[in-house]
C-alpha cells in the first residue's frame, strides 16, 4: 500500500525512486546493468507510466533483456501486416515455444508453479513496455495478452497430463489419447483479454471410460477432475512468485454445483434441457483454447452452436435481451458507476452487449455474426446492412480507446480496475499514455466517447413494461434488491426510508444467502426467469404491507420459496396470482408452524388459491363432521383402495390441507378457540373412522371376520382420551387412543387362514396404528399413544370391554380414573360403544373418600410438575406451569370424581367447559368462580394455539398472563385447602 508521500509524488518522481532501487538491486549483473543504462529514457518513461513494471524489473533484472529486446524493431510504430488470425496465430507459436523450453526441464508441480508464475510476469512486463510507450497497438496488445493465456493454460495443462497419466494410465478412445478440451470464455474467449484479468474456464472431455495402461487404472471422470484441479491449482494458486490468473469456473453447467468436468454427452443434454439466456450469452464467445481439430472438438461445436445461434428469433429471446439491458441500467443507476470505464453508461460492458444482441437475433441465420471477435461483429454488423457504417466505425475507435484505457489503468499496478485513478501521479501517467496535454483533456474526451456508446446502447430493444408505476420507488429498490448485487451500505441506502436499521441487516443476510443456495439449484431458465420476476414482488408486499419483523418473515417465505424452487408451478401461481402471494406473506407473517408445513408440503399452495374458503365461519360440530365425511369421501374416491400407499397419502394430504383452513381461519380470528378445538377434533375423528374401515377391509381380506359378529357389525370400538376425548386437539396434537371388542372367549375368524378372535383385534389394532403413524412423503398421518389402555405398555392391545371394565374397577389408579374424565366413544359399533359410556358413568360415579381423592390429585400434579416441568425463569410453560392449563383440568376432572355419585351430570361431558357448567347447575361450584376458569382456561389455550403456530412451546413472561396464572392457583388453593 502506497505511503502519503507516495501517493503525493508526481509520476516523473515515482519513476526517479524506482530507477535508483534498479540500479542497487543486489541481483543485477553487469550485463544486464548496461542494457540498463543503454535504455535509461525508454524505462524511466515506463516506469513513469507503470508502477508494476518497474517493480518487476527491481525483483528481477534479468527480464530487462527480454523486455527491451523488441524496442528497436517497435521504434517507429510500425507492425507486421498480418491477418488478425495470422498475427494471433504467430504470437501464440512464439510463446508456446519458448515455454515448452521452459517445460522440458521441470521436474516436480512446484517447479511447474514456479516457472509459469515467471514467464507470466516477464511476458507482461514486457507487454506494458510496449503499451505505456505506445510502440505497439491496442488490438495487438489484446491479442498477447490472450495468446500469452492460451499458452500458459495448455502449457500447464499439457504438463499436468503427462504427470497423471504416468501414475494413472492414459484416457484412451479407439486407441488414440483422449483429452480434455479446455473452453476459454468471455474476452479469453474472444482474444480480447484484460491485461489483469481473472479467466472463465469450462471443461469437458470426450466420453467415459477407464485409464489404460497402468495398475492404478481409474475412471476418466476421475482422472480429468484430478487433472482440472490441478490445473486450477496450477494457476491460480498465490505463491512467492504470485499468480498467474484467477480462475472462475462458475460459468460451467449448474454453476458451483455441479461437476467440475463434463463428458460431452452430459455436456449437450444440460444445454438442450436446462441451458439459460445468460449462458448463450457466454456462449457466443466460448472458443476451444486447445483446439486439436479432432472429431471430438466437432462434436463439442455441434452441441454449442445450435444452443448459442436460434435459426429462428423466439420472443424469450428478446425478453432476455430487454431483461439484461434493464439490468445494466438499472445497476448503473443504483450504483452510480460514473467513473468505471466497464460498468458505467457509456462504458466497455455498453458495446459488448450492443454487438452480443445483434448476434443472438441475428446470429443462427448469418455465419459472419457468429464470429468470437467484437470487432469482427461490428464490421459484420455494417457488411450485412443491419448496422450503418459510421456507426460501426464510430463503435469500434469508442471501443478500443476504453480498453486501451483499461490496459493503461490496469498495467499501472496489475491489478484488475476499470475505475478511473484518484491519485494525482497515476492521472498524469493516464493522460501521457491515452496522449492528452493533461487529465482534464483526456476526461472531457472519455466523456464523449461514453456519451456516444450509451446513445446507441439506448436504442437497442425497448425495455418491457412493469406492473408496477415507475413512480413506485419501493418497487424499483425490490427489483434492485434481488437483480443486483449490491453491497451491505448500498442495500441499506436503498431501503433506508421503508425499514428500520435492524431490519435492513436481517434482510440484506437472509437474501445473500439465498443467492447462493440458488445457484446451486437446478431450476432452467423457465423457473429462474420466474424467480427473478417473483422475489422482487415477494419484497414489494413483505415490506409494503408487513413492515414489522420483516426479516423474520423474509426468512420464513424464502424458506417456503426454497421449497419450490424446482417446481415452476408453484412459483407461477404465486407469480401469476396476486392474492395468493398476499395470503402466503399474511400466514407466514403470523406464523411460522403455517410457513414451516408449507415449506415441507408445497401441495397446501393450492389452498391459498381459494382464500374465502380459508375464513371458515362454521361452528356447528355436527355441521364441521358432516362436511368433512363428505370432502373425505370425495378425495378418496378418486383413490384406487387397493393402492395402500396412495391411500395413505391421501388422508395425509386431506388433513394438511383442511388443517391449514383452520390455522388461517384461527390466524384471520374468523373463529374462537374453543371451535378452533372442534374442528381440529372432529377432523381427528373423521379421518380416524375412514381409517379404521380401511384397516378392517385388509384384515377381512387376509383372515375373514370374527364368527361372532352378525350383519356390518365390527365388534370393536375406538375410545379418544386425552385432547381428543375433551374435543381440545391442536395443531398437531398426538392421540390418545384405547381399542376395545366384545368378542367371546373362544372365538375365532372365518376366513382362508383362521386366527383367534383376540389375535384378530390385535393385529386390527396394530394396522390401525401402521396406517396412522407411518412417515410418508406427506409425513406422519397422526402420532398415537396407547399408554392409557389397562395396564399401560404392559396391557393387550385391543382389550375386551369385560376386562376394560374389570381392570378399571379393581386395578385402575386414581389418576386412571382422572383419564377417563376425557374419555369419548370415536367410533365403533354402537352396543359397544353404549357399553364403554355404561362401564365409564358407573367408575366415575363410585363413592369415593374426598379426602383421599384430593390428596391423590395433588401428589399427581406435583409428580407430574417434577417430571415435566421446563424451567425457565424467561419463559412460561403454559400447561405445566403453577396456574397453568393442566391445573385447570385436574380441577375439573377432581370435581367430577368427587361428585358424580350424587350429580349424574357431571359424567355427561368430558371437556372441561362443559364440566363447569354442570358444576354450577349441580351447584358444585359458583357460576362465578367457574366463568373466571373457564375464562382462564380459553385465554391460555388462546395463547398456546398460537405458540404451536409460531412454532414454539414456551411463552413470554407478561403481566396479563401473571395474573391469570395467580387467579387460578387461588382457585386451586380454595379447592384443595392447600
Amino acid at each position: 500500500m502506497p505511503t502519503d508521500d507516495e501517493n503525493s509524488m508526481t509520476n516523473v518522481e515515482q519513476a526517479e525512486k524506482y530507477w535508483q532501487q534498479l540500479l542497487t538491486a543486489s541481483v543485477i549483473s553487469e550485463p544486464e546493468k548496461h542494457i540498463i543504462e543503454q535504455h535509461r529514457d525508454a524505462l524511466m518513461k515506463a516506469f513513469a507510466r507503470s508502477s508494476f513494471l518497474a517493480e518487476t524489473l527491481i525483483q528481477k533484472p534479468s527480464f530487462v533483456s527480454r523486455i527491451v529486446e523488441a524496442f528497436s524493431s517497435k521504434s517507429t510504430g510500425a507492425e507486421p501486416q498480418l491477418s488478425g488470425n495470422d498475427e494471433s496465430t504467430n504470437i501464440f507459436s512464439d510463446y508456446k515455444a519458448s515455454l515448452s523450453e521452459l517445460l522440458d526441464s521441470v521436474k516436480s508441480e512446484d517447479d511447474l508453479l514456479k516457472v509459469l508464475r515467471e514467464y507470466r510476469n516477464q511476458e507482461m512486463a514486457r507487454i506494458t513496455f510496449l503499451d505505456v510507450l505506445n510502440k505497439q497497438s491496442i488490438e495487438t496488445s489484446l491479442l498477447c495478452v490472450s495468446s500469452l493465456a492460451d499458452a500458459l493454460i495448455t502449457g500447464a495443462y499439457h504438463w499436468i497430463y503427462q504427470h497423471l497419466a504416468t501414475r494413472y494410465g492414459r484416457p484412451q478412445s479407439s486407441g488414440k489419447d483422449m483429452h480434455m478440451y479446455i473452453l476459454g470464455m468471455g474476452k479469453l474467449g474472444g482474444k480480447e483479454l484484460n491485461f489483469s484479468s481473472d479467466i472463465d474456464l469450462i471443461f469437458t472431455y470426450p466420453e467415459k471410460g477407464e485409464t489404460q495402461g497402468d495398475r492404478k487404472s481409474v475412471e476418466h471422470q476421475q482422472f480429468f477432475t484430478k487433472l482440472a484441479q490441478k490445473l486450477i491449482q496450477a494457476l491460480n494458486k498465490i505463491t512467492n512468485d504470485g499468480q498467474v490468473y484467477r480462475v472462475d469456473m462458475r460459468l460451467r453447467p449448474f454453476g458451483d454445483s455441479g461437476p467440475l468436468v463434463m463428458h460431452l454427452a452430459a455436456l449437450e443434454d444440460y444445454y438442450q434441457d436446462q441451458g439459460r439466456h445468460w449462458e448463450r450469452f457466454a456462449m457466443i464467445k466460448a472458443r476451444v483454447i486447445n483446439n486439436d481439430n479432432s472429431q471430438d472438438v466437432k462434436w463439442l461445436t455441434s452441441v454449442l452452436h445450435p444452443f448459442t445461434f436460434r435459426r429462428y428469433l423466439d420472443f424469450t429471446t428478446l425478453d432476455a435481451l430487454r431483461n439484461m439491458k434493464k439490468l445494466i441500467a438499472t445497476e448503473i443507476r443504483r450504483r452510480q458507476l460514473s467513473n468505471n470505464i466497464k460498468l458505467g453508461a457509456g462504458g466497455i460492458r455498453e458495446v459488448e452487449f450492443f454487438a452480443q444482441s445483434f448476434q443472438l437475433i441475428h446470429g443462427g441465420r448469418e455465419p459472419a455474426l457468429q464470429s468470437k471477435s467484437l470487432l469482427r461483429t461490428l464490421d459484420a454488423l455494417t457488411e450485412l446492412d443491419i448496422v450503418e457504417a459510421d456507426v460501426t466505425q464510430q463503435l469500434k475507435q469508442d471501443y478500443l480507446f476504453l480498453r486501451k484505457t483499461e490496459h493503461t489503468l490496469q498495467q499501472s499496478q496489475d491489478r484488475q480496475t476499470q475505475t478511473l485513478p484518484d491519485l494525482p501521479w497515476q492521472q498524469a501517467a493516464l493522460a501521457d499514455v491515452m496522449g492528452f496535454a493533461t487529465y482534464s483533456d483526456f476526461l472531457e474526451h472519455l466523456e464523449k466517447v461514453m456519451s456516444r456508446i450509451h446513445a446507441h446502447f439506448n436504442e437497442l430493444v425497448e425495455e418491457s413494461h412493469d406492473t408496477h408505476s415507475d413512480e413506485d420507488q419501493l418497487f424499483i429498490a425490490c427489483q434492485d434488491a434481488w437483480r443486483l448485487p449490491l453491497q451491505s451500505d448500498e442495500f441499506a441506502d436503498t431501503f433506508r426510508n421503508y425499514l428500520s436499521s435492524s431490519d435492513i441487516a436481517g434482510i440484506y443476510n437472509i437474501l445473500t444467502a439465498f443467492k447462493e443456495k440458488q445457484r446451486n439449484y437446478r431450476i432452467g431458465q423457465k423457473g429462474e426467469d420466474t424467480l427473478n420476476k417473483l422475489l422482487p414482488e415477494i419484497l414489494y408486499v413483505l415490506i409494503n404491507q408487513h413492515p414489522n419483523h420483516t426479516a423474520q418473515v423474509l426468512e420464513r417465505l424464502l424458506g417456503v420459496i426454497e421449497a419450490i424452487t424446482g417446481r415452476t408451478t408453484y412459483l407461477d401461481l404465486l407469480l401469476e396470482n396476486p392474492d395468493v402471494l398476499k395470503q402466503l406473506v399474511r400466514l407466514c407473517e403470523r406464523s411460522d408452524w403455517i410457513a414451516q408445513e408449507i415449506r415441507r408440503f408445497p401441495l397446501l399452495l393450492d389452498e391459498l388459491l381459494t382464500p374465502l374458503y380459508l375464513g371458515q365461519q362454521n361452528t356447528d360440530i355436527q355441521t364441521s363432521k358432516q362436511g368433512y365425511q363428505l370432502e373425505l369421501r370425495e378425495a378418496m374416491l378418486r383413490i384406487e383402495q387397493d393402492d395402500v400407499e396412495m391411500v395413505m397419502d391421501g388422508w395425509r394430504q386431506f388433513k394438511l390441507c383442511q388443517q391449514l383452513r383452520i390455522a388461517a381461519s384461527d390466524i384471520s380470528e374468523s373463529l374462537p378457540i374453543n371451535n378452533v378445538s372442534d374442528k381440529l377434533t372432529v377432523l381427528a375423528e373423521v379421518i380416524l373412522e375412514d381409517v379404521v374401515n380401511a384397516a378392517w377391509v385388509q384384515m377381512q381380506q387376509r383372515y375373514g371376520v370374527p364368527s361372532h359378529l352378525e350383519g356390518d357389525d365390527k365388534g370393536f370400538a375406538v375410545i379418544g382420551y386425552g385432547k381428543l376425548g375433551g374435543y381440545e386437539l391442536g395443531y398437531g396434537s398426538d392421540l390418545d387412543l384405547v381399542f376395545l371388542h366384545n368378542a367371546p372367549h373362544g372365538i375365532s375368524t372365518d376366513g382362508k387362514k383362521v386366527i383367534e378372535a383376540q389375535q384378530f383385534y390385535i393385529k386390527l389394532a396394530q394396522r390401525i396404528m401402521h396406517l396412522l403413524n407411518t412417515k410418508t412423503l406427506f409425513g406422519q398421518l397422526y402420532e398415537t399413544d396407547l399408554r392409557l389402555r389397562p395396564s399401560g405398555n404392559a396391557g393387550l392391545l385391543c382389550c375386551h370391554i369385560d376386562g376394560f371394565e374389570k381392570y378399571q374397577t379393581e386395578e385402575a389408579w386414581t389418576w386412571e380414573h382422572q383419564a377417563l374424565v376425557r374419555a369419548r366413544a370415536i367410533c365403533g359399533d354402537t352396543q359397544l360403544l353404549e357399553n364403554f359410556e355404561k362401564v365409564r358413568n358407573t367408575i366415575l360415579s363410585k363413592a369415593r373418600d374426598v379426602g383421599s381423592l384430593a390428596e391423590d390429585v395433588c401428589k399427581m400434579r406435583v409428580k407430574m410438575r417434577e417430571h415435566l416441568l421446563t424451567k425457565n425463569n424467561d419463559k412460561v410453560d403454559l400447561k405445566q406451569c403453577e396456574g397453568g392449563i393442566t391445573d385447570i383440568e385436574f380441577m375439573a376432572q377432581y370435581l367430577v370424581l368427587a361428585n358424580a355419585q350424587y350429580v349424574t351430570e357431571m359424567t355427561t361431558f368430558p371437556d372441561n367447559l362443559r364440566i363447569f357448567d354442570a358444576a354450577v347447575k349441580g351447584n358444585i361450584m359458583n357460576s362465578d368462580t367457574a366463568h373466571k376458569l373457564q375464562k382462564a382456561y380459553l385465554r391460555l389455550r388462546e395463547q398456546y394455539h398460537h405458540l404451536t403456530l409460531a412454532d414454539t412451546k414456551y411463552a413470554d413472561q407478561s403481566e396479563e398472563l401473571d395474573a391469570i396464572r395467580e387467579q387460578v392457583t387461588r382457585h386451586w388453593n380454595a379447592l384443595f385447602n392447600s
